[in-house]
């Protein structure tokens, strides 16, 4: 593999960008001024440039050599709808409130944009390279609108490579795994409806709210007691709303949380179990229960021999102590998977060193990261497009 030189003054002009980008977060599918940022970038390093992919998507195409093999490269541009935390070191906190960059994807951005540029300079690779800037990943949504727009029909590729931040794995170090890496999630609503009534006399009505409860508690079964042991799977409760006040007994209380597991069957058996102790508890209490159940991201699935492929890479130009390739898959989501889906590839996580987690306020990319992606997402088009 051709070594590749980094202009000087790189980093932190990629580190100004992200930053930058933190500071004006956006929703998913309303990333217009991250996009337009990503395309006059793309465009200024040379690349031909599609946007409107997928509704925000921005793709830009290099093309070295005569090869006929592409790959795609790629990262998400969304924010999330969280209240920042107050920094008195960090001058770049968003400047919208209820929206921040609360999971590192400006640095994502910032370190696909950083290997586009080098590409583009000094090519070192036969073939094509598609750089995809995603909308909307956290929706779950982003890629499936991007496949839909026919991102694959109209930029081919044989497979394709992503990666993300990850709190607590120091900086210059990647973990994977073969096979199941990030969980489906499924989101569900439950809603429980009996009788209100005044709190002095609760025998007149039938209180939703305790119905809700021993709900929530029963459905910590499903985990401990029906899905085989072994499986990783999460059934968590995150929200409950209610219609009662000081001296109203419930009439209606509303349920909502997610699911996480790595298999169609064992999501399945999680929808039919919640079904069946909703609806059981409920009516026990003098209630009923009504379930939505729906399916948000699909399993992330590493190609096994890719992955292979990646590892060494990795070892390659970062040395054999950087990349744990038998990681234990994790429950996060994401929907990098829709597009394993379709073609083979691998996704990987990065270290973002000792920061705050992922989705917390105080959280922020770790700058000193980007190289390491950057030469990641090089190393993996030079490797994978080797020049003959």
């Amino acid at each position: 593999m051709k070594l590749i030189s980094f202009k000087e003054g790189l980093f932190p002009e990629l580190a100004s960008l992200r930053r930058d980008i933190h500071s004006h977060p956006e929703f998913g599918f309303e990333e217009t001024r991250t996009a337009g940022r990503v395309a006059a970038l793309l465009k200024a390093y040379g690349l031909d440039v599609t946007t409107g992919v997928g509704g925000t998507g921005v793709v830009g195409t290099l093309r070295k050599g005569s090869g006929s093999r592409s790959i795609i490269l790629r990262a998400d541009m969304d924010a999330l709808q969280i209240c920042e935390a107050p920094s008195d070191v960090k001058p770049h906190v968003s400047s919208i409130n209820g929206l921040m960059h609360a999971c590192g994807h400006d640095g994502h951005t910032a370190m696909l944009l950083g290997a586009a540029q080098v590409l583009a300079q000094q090519g070192s690779f036969d073939g094509t390279v598609h750089f995809v800037f995603q909308p909307a990943e956290e929706w779950g949504k982003g890629m499936l609108a991007m496949l839909d727009d026919g991102l694959l029909d109209r930029f081919p590729a044989s497979e394709a490579y992503g990666l993300h931040n990850m709190p607590g794995i120091p900086v210059g170090k990647f973990e994977t795994c073969p096979g199941p890496f990030k969980s489906a999630e499924d989101n569900f609503t439950i809603t429980v409806r009996g009788k209100g009534a005044h709190s002095a006399r609760p025998h007149w009505g039938r209180d939703a709210l305790v119905a809700a409860a021993a709900v929530i508690t029963a459905l910590q079964t499903i985990v401990s007691r029906v899905i085989v042991p072994g499986e990783q799977t999460v059934v968590t409760c995150t929200d409950i709303k209610v219609s009662g006040t000081r001296n109203v007994s419930c009439g209606e209380a509303t349920i909502s949380g997610d699911c996480r597991s790595f298999s169609p069957q064992v999501s399945a058996q999680i929808e039919g179990e919640m079904r069946r102790i909703a609806t059981n508890v409920a009516e026990a209490h003098g209630c009923t229960a009504q379930i939505e159940y729906t399916r948000e991201f699909v399993p992330t699935v590493n190609d096994p021999q890719l992955t292979r492929e990646v590892a060494h890479i990795i070892e390659e130009v970062f040395g054999a102590e950087s990349i744990d390739v038998e990681a234990r898959p994790n429950s996060g989501s994401e929907d990098f998977g829709q597009l394993l889906r379709k073609i083979p590839g691998c996704y990987l996580n990065i270290g973002n060193g000792d920061t705050a987690a992922l989705h917390n306020p105080a959280y922020d990319f770790n700058d000193q990261a980007i190289p390491y992606g950057v030469r990641f997402f090089v190393a993996v088009a030079q490797a994978r497009l080797a020049c003959v």
